[in-house]
């Protein structure tokens, strides 16, 4: 039920028993409510909880006097020593204001207003119908907008409660005026029919006005009568097409709507929905909607028009978008800094240089077991780092320290990973190494590219263990049935010798196993 269905049928009985002694909690299970509606119903009969102050009828005459003057309860409650939630409880029980709260939003508040004026309702009594204060009202019918502390009149005057100063403003834009260079000024409107009555091609004259063709075109089909360009009426729709807010076209059509519901039950992504309309009404240019209509009816509520029910029907599962951000907003990946990969030395790049690594996992079955792989990007030389312990941040870390300390010095150049979450103690590797980690861009794991056709030559001749601990590092002394050298990536155009070392930590120090 609703709070003003509870408050009319249970708030007598409610407010006895709790006068009675009964506890909150006993008196709102005995009469089937919750606790905290019980709380609500309590609080709007003016009811304290805690510290309780006695109401007296002179108390409540103050009350309602002060808020007959004011019309604001905040006031009445300030004036007689109350709270608002018990100030607001005598008037309710005076009968002055609904019991039910009044919807926030001035929006609504607005619309509401101005129905009790054309219904004959006094600007105060209208004001407090609604929740705003009478100079609020005053401002709605005046045609007043109030921004920040500006007030502008629609005669131009504005009101700076700020800095206490009044000026004039023009309520309308210049006729020429041009308000970005995406869109069309009347100018270049004019030129562009200048351009058609001399017979001019939309390329000829696209060039003239520093634009894309496929603009002038577009703006020539979408404002000529009779093969006729208008150059003023096309500035008009634009500025009309320009105004906001607009409505959805998802609620102002009840027939396009219908048919996008259907395609969503049909599980059709709204891209697919839209590209469907095409084809079902070609003749049809009302039948026609953007995928990204679709999806700001699903988001967003305030632009509506698809039923709550079939926002569960995007095959994602998904109620709100993605968050999204730019590559100069991104937060970082880990606490310490990362090197990216643009900053990585040249003389990387055309890998005349060995000593330069690539390195990925492997993952076991179900991601309980990993392997991390070690590929140099000159010779294509593969270590495999045996992780029996895991493959969280420090277990990489420490296998990945074991294996480079094996290596001359001459071969520790650098490494090179994407953002994987087991690379966040990557510092301490560096320090206990002396070797420069770099990083991929995000999502890009491509750019470590030469490691991943080894990576994916041993993961489809490994066996998927369920634990890395029951996997011997000495079990494979052999190259793999289907490792062969045209596996390795051809930088240079011949195929490069594939070597695959399996290394263990150092619990097993001499468990080195080589396979030609």
């Amino acid at each position: 039920m609703s709070f003003v269905e509870d408050f009319e049928r249970h708030g007598d009985v409610l407010l006895r028993l709790v006068d009675s002694g009964v506890p909150v909690a006993a008196a709102c299970e005995s009469l089937g409510i919750t606790r905290a509606r019980g709380y609500e119903i309590l609080r709007a009969r003016g009811r304290r909880l805690g510290r309780r102050t006695v109401i007296t009828d002179a108390l409540r005459e103050h009350v309602i006097a002060v808020f007959g003057q004011t019309a604001s309860i905040s006031r009445a409650a300030i004036a007689s020593g109350l709270s608002h939630n018990a100030a607001r409880g005598i008037v309710v029980a005076a009968g002055l204001v609904p019991a039910a709260r009044t919807v926030r939003g001035k929006a609504q508040a607005r619309v509401r207003f101005t129905e009790l004026i054309e219904a004959g309702w006094s600007n105060t009594r209208a004001a407090r119908e609604v929740g705003v204060n009478r100079r609020t009202g005053q401002d709605w019918r005046a045609g007043v907008r109030k921004v920040g502390n500006t007030r502008i009149h629609p005669d131009g005057r504005v009101v700076d409660s700020g800095t206490a100063t009044r000026y004039l403003t023009s309520m309308t834009g210049p006729a020429d005026g041009v308000i970005s260079d995406r869109y069309l000024s009347l100018d270049e409107r004019l030129a562009i029919a200048d351009g058609v009555i001399n017979k001019l091609t939309f390329t000829q004259i696209a060039a003239g006005l520093g634009k894309n063709k496929s603009t002038v075109s577009r703006e020539v089909r979408a404002h000529s009568i009779e093969g006729i360009y208008l150059p003023h009426q096309a500035r008009r729709d634009a500025a009309t097409a320009r105004a906001r807010p607009k409505a959805c076209k998802l609620v102002t059509d009840p027939v396009l709507r219908e048919q996008v519901e259907r395609g969503l039950e049909r599980k059709l992504s709204p891209e697919q929905i839209c590209h469907r309309l095409v084809k079902e009404f070609p003749d049809d240019e009302s039948m026609r909607v953007s995928h990204e209509t679709i999806y700001q009816a699903l988001y967003f509520q305030a632009r509506g028009g698809l039923k709550r029910e079939v926002q569960t029907a995007l095959r994602t599962g998904r109620t709100r978008r993605k968050p999204q951000r730019r590559l100069d907003q991104r937060q970082h990946r880990f606490v310490d800094d990362m090197i990216m990969l643009s900053e990585r030395p040249a003389e990387v790049d055309d890998r005349a240089v060995p000593g330069h690594w690539e390195g990925d996992l492997i993952m076991g079955e179900g991601n309980r077991s990993a392997i991390a792989t070690l590929v140099e990007r000159t010779t294509r030389y593969t270590l495999l780092v045996h992780l029996p312990g895991g493959h969280d941040a420090e277990q990489v870390r420490d296998g990945l320290i074991a294996t480079m300390q094996t290596l001359p010095d001459h071969l520790r150049g650098s490494l090179t990973w994407d953002q994987g979450c087991e690379m966040a103690r990557h510092q301490q590797f560096t320090i206990a190494t002396d070797i420069a980690v770099y990083f991929c861009d995000p999502h890009s794991p491509w750019q470590r590219g030469t490691n991943e056709t080894p990576t994916d030559c041993c993961a489809s001749t490994s066996p998927k263990a369920p634990t890395c601990p029951s996997t011997d590092p000495k079990t494979s002394n052999t190259s793999p049935k289907n490792s062969t050298p045209d596996h390795a990536k051809r930088s240079t155009g011949t195929p490069q010798p594939s070597v695959c070392v399996i290394y263990s930590p150092p619990r097993n120090q001499g468990g080195v196993a080589t396979t030609p």
